[in-house]
């Protein structure tokens, strides 16, 4: 499977999501625009989508960033434009229970994501996460360990916000970004920007990595890296630790984390889920590497096999039987949520998540990020990454 199949793949597992969520504001389902004849939506009046809780002891903030690398011209922008991109910060947090839960994707993006498939946009069924907005940073007497995030072609920033805010409730700040021209993403000014037919390749993504690096770099010495000047949280300059810091990735961005490692020693750590690894990889690397696979597996595809016999420091690849490529990720929770809207069958949402228990898929991208970060860059050994877990059974160690 080559990487223009998989972009392909996601932007169609997408349409899918948002003509799910249009349908439960009483649109028409066109089969053109949904490729299956699903029944009838049976709610006449649905509850807005839901993330799950996190689990970790402190609440969760978050803030938006909009960046600018002067160091690349953005070609499509034309003539004086530079690299433009939206990130986010999210953080262990205090004093959050009455400010405002960001969603997980801003209103204008969700019209976009709509628009795609030809609906209009009810926000109420947009889900919110638990990251509240500007929120004062939870200090404990340590700067915060860093995890940048990845992720895949056609996706957004809030993809996998599962993990996210489960590493931010457990004490670390996660940064995240929308790779522009590859992606759903709004801008302050209220453009929107989709996908478009600009090839973004991996290197391209690993190029976003790397200045967000320098962003996280700067955010440590107490720099702002807004290009507005927003008004950051309380305590969050001087907060983040920049001699720990991992980065993870869903699919291109799996792939683009490996390549940010072996180009950037900053990354003491890297996880990808369910990267293709292509273009084929061939240089070592000597950090520890996670591999949470799928259908990108070292059996299945030379280019994941061949990055693998590359991990000369510490590695893991392990896989959660009944996983696809779309069960790692927030459609592991969301699909099922919107299949219930559009009457799906049981068949129809595992054709896109697979069969594994979507509760069981989402305790899994909890626990196994969770257990390899605090391994790599807090030091804290637990018992999980050593071998099969009676709590995970499906989760099994690839040799």
């Amino acid at each position: 499977m080559t990487i223009t199949s998989v972009t392909k793949t996601d932007l169609t597992r997408r349409r899918m999501l948002a003509t799910a969520l249009a349908a439960g504001i009483g649109a028409a389902v066109p089969i053109s625009a949904a490729r299956q004849a699903w029944a009838a939506p049976t709610a006449p009046a649905p509850l807005p989508l839901m993330l799950p809780r996190s689990t970790g002891p402190h609440p969760v903030g978050v803030v938006p960033l909009h960046l600018v690398d002067t160091s690349r011209p953005d070609p499509v922008a034309g003539p004086g434009h530079y690299r433009e991109l939206m990130a986010s910060v999210w953080y262990p947090a205090r004093k959050a229970e009455n400010l405002p839960r960001a969603p997980w994707m801003a209103e204008g993006v969700v019209r976009a994501f709509l628009a795609d498939v030809g609906f209009p946009l009810d926000p109420a069924l947009c889900p919110l996460t638990a990251g509240h907005v500007g929120a004062p940073v939870h200090h404990t007497g340590h700067r915060l360990p860093v995890v940048v995030y990845s992720h895949g072609s056609g996706s957004h920033r809030g993809d996998h916000t599962i993990t996210v805010q489960e590493l931010a409730s457990h004490g670390y700040a996660v940064v995240t970004v929308d790779h522009t021209h590859d992606t759903f993403t709004e801008f302050p000014d209220g453009r929107v920007v989709t996908p478009d037919d600009f090839p973004m390749y991996p290197r391209d993504f690993a190029a976003d990595l790397r200045f967000l690096l320098d962003c996280v770099d700067g955010l440590a010495a107490g720099h702002n890296p807004d290009v507005d000047g927003k008004t950051l949280p309380p305590g969050l300059l001087g907060a983040l630790d920049p001699q720990r810091i991992g980065a993870f990735g869903w699919s291109k961005g799996g792939t683009a984390t490996a390549l940010t490692m072996l180009a950037d020693q900053r990354v003491r750590a890297g996880l990808s889920l369910d990267g293709p690894m292509q273009p084929t990889i061939t240089a070592d690397l000597d950090r520890p590497f996670m591999m949470m696979t799928a259908e990108f597996t070292r059996a299945a595809m030379p280019d994941v096999a061949t990055f693998w016999t590359h991990l000369r420091g510490w590695r893991l690849n392990i896989q959660a039987d009944g996983a696809i490529h779309h069960s790692y990720g927030d459609d592991a929770t969301l699909i099922p949520q919107a299949g219930k809207i559009l009457g799906m069958t049981d068949q129809q949402i595992q054709d896109w998540i697979g069969i594994l228990d979507p509760a069981r898929a989402v305790r899994i991208q909890q626990a196994y990020p969770l257990a390899f970060f605090d391994l790599h860059l807090r030091h804290r050994r637990g018992h999980l990454l050593d071998g099969p877990s009676v709590v995970f059974p499906e989760v099994k160690f690839v040799p």
